[in-house]
Order: C-alpha cells, then sequence, then structure tokens
C-alpha cells in the first residue's frame, strides 16, 4: 500500500520544481524506510545468524513474534494518531482511550515495538552464541 501510495505522489509531483514538494517527497521516502527497515530487520538478522554461526529455533521463533508485535504496534499508532475530525464514534473502550491521547502518543508504540525487538536480538543471541 506504501509502494502504491509513493508512486502516485511521485507520478503527480514530478513536474514540480524544488520546494515544498521536494521536501513532501523526501518526509514520505524517509518515513517508508522507517517503517519498512524494522519489517526487514529480523528476517536479515536471522539469515545473519544463521549464514555465520548457525541459530536456534528459540532466536527464530522470538524476532518472528517481535515482528508481529511491530506491525500491530503501528496499527495501535495509527488508531491514536487519527485527527480528531476523522474520529468515528465506537462503542470500543480501548479505541476511545487512545482516540483521547495525544496524536503525538501514536509514535510510543512503534518506538517500544523496535525497542522490543533489539532487545530481543540483544538478549538471545548471546543465547545462542553461548
Amino acid at each position: 500500500m506504501f509502494a502504491l501510495g509513493l508512486v502516485v505522489l511521485l507520478g503527480q509531483s514530478a513536474a514540480v520544481t524544488g520546494g515544498t514538494f521536494t521536501f513532501s517527497r523526501a518526509f514520505v521516502v524517509f518515513v517508508g524506510l522507517l517503517v519498512v527497515a524494522p519489517l526487514l530487520a529480523p528476517v536479515l538478522l536471522v539469515a545473519r545468524r544463521h549464514r555465520r554461526t548457525g541459530s536456534s529455533v528459540r532466536y527464530d521463533r522470538a524476532l518472528a513474534l517481535s515482528a508481529l508485535v511491530f506491525v500491530a504496534s503501528l496499527y495501535v499508532g495509527l488508531v491514536a494518531s487519527v485527527p480528531p475530525g476523522l474520529q468515528e464514534p465506537t462503542d470500543s473502550a480501548v479505541v476511545e482511550m487512545l482516540y483521547s491521547l495525544p496524536q503525538l502518543a501514536g509514535l510510543v508504540p512503534p518506538l517500544l515495538a523496535v525497542g522490543l525487538m533489539y532487545a530481543v536480538h540483544r538478549f538471545l543471541r548471546r543465547d545462542v552464541d553461548a
């Protein structure tokens, strides 16, 4: 979905020279990298461990689980950052609580998930090396 949005954005602003449009295109690419990098990191880390020293099933599964937590945290962060004008009424107490948070709080769940991913890698890497 992000790749298609990027293609549309670049296509619509291709004829524009410099200025704000150039900055917005670069910012979209930067944000995309911030989302895609943590999704690719577990795969690359596991592949590196298998190639260099061998990896345990525990390490592989823990990194896969941490990547799933990251995907879920993206959803939670998106719900928390919905502008008040676009929020729909809901019966869910969890969604209402996320709506009541400031929009910048939407950055916290993905950042915590990336920290968890790093901690899992560091902790279980030592277990594999031992």
